[in-house]
């Protein structure tokens, strides 16, 4: 369910177009496979389809260097992140011991930990694959004190602005409503406001940028600040019915963002780093006059704090490999498989010290406002029962332009409360 990668992966085939010729484009059809060889234990890695071939080969170069014990073989997963939890959620539930390994997304841990899908990491394992890492991709792989994956690639929201058109990036949503109204028919802001994750995203990052929170440190029980609250709720509604806001908020998407902002009429735009390459690549006089910033804070006085993104790597609970598969999913989501994925998909890693490297502020010359973004960064909901959680806000608060701060905070708090009371994973 995690918005940032579907976009990603269009955007990322567009740009590796040129990388996946001849014999590359054949491993990608095939996957990369070959038969095992005798003693070999062969490993499935159940992930979604990264277009690159970033995953292809980090999983043939794992295979390579267990000399023999053991093979990885990718398994695709379908493009829309709902229908990869849906598939994966049906078959763990079946107790499948075809799945070693789960690409998992972010907001997942609690939910496969607490139904017991996924298997606790042994601290063996668990210090190698905490090591270097952004404390906030840890605690997405973290669930009831204890590591049930490997943070592997994250993922968040910067500001992208037009320098051409806009002396220096907004510190605040207000400010840059302000500024967007100004500029008239070219200062647009483009969002996403459709009914989806993707509000849920807006929304809990406004919501701690405000200072509060969906539920308490238990992560049982509401929170739901009303201060905080009403702040977050009246920057929607301010912005859907400005003149600034696209026609098109309540449909719209991270791509649809991403191509309105490329055809030139947009000069505000929140969207997740793919963007960058996708307009270097379809929109050059575009990327020429593209910065980038922080996300806008919602208190001039306190900087943004936003939803983080990812893949993680667990070990499905009935494997028959358990040894292996562990000792796989460290090789995946070690430094140099982080780069690869970085370089050639456009991945952020997770790995702090990575963003000092010259390979890696290459593909992400905003690394800096990157790191300083994830480094505050917030997770959504960690509960089992996110995704009730995620409707709730989604349905809720659709369309944002009909938005009445108060009434709508009671209601917000009345449909999270049933949805925390959900006795369905489903």
């Amino acid at each position: 369910m995690d918005t940032d990668r579907e976009p990603v992966r269009r955007a990322a085939w567009r740009a590796a177009t040129a990388l996946v010729a001849g014999g590359v484009a054949v491993c990608l059809l095939v996957a990369c496979e070959r038969e095992p060889v005798s003693g070999e234990t062969l490993l499935n890695w159940y992930v979604f389809n990264e277009p690159s071939g970033a995953f292809i080969e980090a999983a043939r170069e794992c295979s390579e260097a267990s000399d023999g014990a053991w093979q990885v073989h990718v398994r695709l997963l379908p493009a829309d992140a709902s229908q990869q939890r849906e598939q994966l959620v049906r078959r763990l539930a079946a107790r499948d011991s075809d799945i070693d390994l789960v690409g998992m997304d972010v907001i997942w841990t609690a939910e496969f930990a607490e139904a017991g899908w996924i298997l606790p990491w042994p601290e063996s394992d668990a210090v190698p694959a905490r090591a270097d890492r952004l404390d906030a991709a840890v605690a997405s792989a973290t669930y009831a004190g204890r590591l049930w994956a490997a943070p592997f690639t994250t993922n968040t929201q910067l500001l992208w602005y037009r320098t051409d058109r806009v002396a220096r990036p907004p510190q605040t949503w207000d400010e840059m409503i302000d500024m967007a109204e100004a500029l008239g028919a070219q200062g647009t802001i483009e969002a996403q406001g459709e009914r989806y994750e993707g509000l849920t995203v807006f929304f809990v990052s406004l919501l701690a940028s405000a200072g509060g929170s969906v539920l308490a440190t238990d992560g049982q029980t509401l929170a739901l600040e009303p201060g905080p609250a009403r702040r977050a709720l009246a920057v929607m509604r301010r912005l859907a019915r400005s003149p600034a806001a696209d026609p098109g908020l309540a449909r719209a998407r991270e791509d649809q963002a991403r191509l309105a902002f490329e055809a030139g009429g947009a000069s505000f735009m929140v969207n997740y780093t793919y963007v960058w390459p996708s307009a270097r690549a379809n929109a050059a006089h575009i990327a020429r006059h593209m910065g980038w910033a922080r996300w806008p804070a919602v208190d001039a006085q306190h900087p943004s704090r936003v939803t983080i993104g990812g893949i993680n790597i667990g070990v499905g609970a009935f494997t028959r490999h358990p040894r292996a598969a562990f000792a796989a999913a460290v090789c995946i989501a070690a430094r140099d498989k982080q780069r690869l994925a970085a370089v050639r998909g456009g991945l952020p890693p997770t790995s702090v010290s990575l963003y000092d490297s010259p390979e890696v502020r290459a593909a992400f010359p905003f690394a800096d406002v990157l790191l300083a973004t994830l480094r505050d960064a917030v997770q959504r909901p960690q509960t089992p029962l996110y995704n009730d959680v995620s409707l709730a806000i989604s349905r809720t608060l659709h369309p944002m332009r009909e938005i009445e701060p108060g009434a709508d905070m009671q209601r917000l708090r009345g449909a999270l409360d049933r949805a925390l009371h959900s006795e369905g994973l489903l």
